[in-house]
């Protein structure tokens, strides 16, 4: 499968989801249900789709290895930088100095990066890999984009932000795709890291910011029940595509 149309498909997913804030101007899903579905997709697609894999290719040395380079690396970025979540609030280092669009589009930021470099890891392992991966990332970030877009409205007052930042987070998703696939198409012999590597950077997002975010709402059934599909539209994605 060629990289480019996988990772032309991460482009569309959280523009989309910006396009229905524009159309509908207000919730249809709420945060914890959407990301709690997100997490269930992400936390499946860690395992199937990179830790696994890397586990066919490598050591489990070489996978734990990369499994805590993307901890440490995830927790870094997330430590460093300002950024706020709808429901939990502000976090990273002087995040008071900065207005509340500039920390929302990096929240975004700090979930899609690690998600595009996923996609990219897991087409160098194979391309059947990639396409799954990116199926699923571009659909669970439907419903993020949306809960995303709709604060961004708010803010600004205008419709054109939320789909340029759609945009823009589709696109750096695309672009981290390739460069995760260009390189470890360069260094197969370090592939086994490298899928640990984004696993573990999918996982700690999940853990750390994801699953926090959706349960700090309150509607702890809901946001079971949307866990629930999420994982199962993964497991089904990875089993018949």
């Amino acid at each position: 499968m060629n990289i480019l149309f996988i990772s032309s498909l991460l482009l569309l997913g959280t523009f989309l989801g910006s396009l229905l804030a524009v159309l509908l101007k207000k919730p249809f899903l709420s945060v914890g249900v959407s990301l709690s579905f997100t997490g269930g997709v992400m936390l499946v697609a860690s395992f199937t789709s990179l830790i696994l894999p890397g586990l066919e290719v490598g050591s489990f040395f070489e996978v734990a290895f990369g499994i805590v380079l993307g901890f440490v690396l995830m927790a870094l970025v997330e430590s460093l930088v300002p950024h706020e979540h709808t429901i939990k609030g502000m976090e990273g280092i002087s995040p008071q100095r900065l207005s509340r669009l500039y920390l929302i589009v990096f929240a975004v930021i700090i979930h899609n990066i690690p998600e595009g470099l996923s996609v990219g890891i897991a087409s160098a392992y194979s391309g059947e890999k990639g396409f799954q991966t990116a199926i699923a990332i571009a659909l669970q970030d439907i419903p993020e984009g949306f809960v995303v877009s709709l604060p961004l409205m708010v803010i600004t007052g205008k419709v054109l932000m939320p789909l340029w930042v759609g945009f823009l987070s589709g696109f750096l998703e695309a672009l981290f795709s390739l460069i995760g696939y260009a390189f470890f198409e360069v260094f197969k012999n370090l592939l086994a890291v490298g899928l640990g590597f984004g696993g573990g950077a999918m996982v700690y997002i999940t853990a750390k910011e994801v699953f926090p975010e959706a349960y700090a709402e309150g509607k702890h059934t809901q946001s079971t029940i949307a866990f629930l599909l999420g994982l199962l539209l993964m497991l089904f994605l990875d089993t018949s595509l």
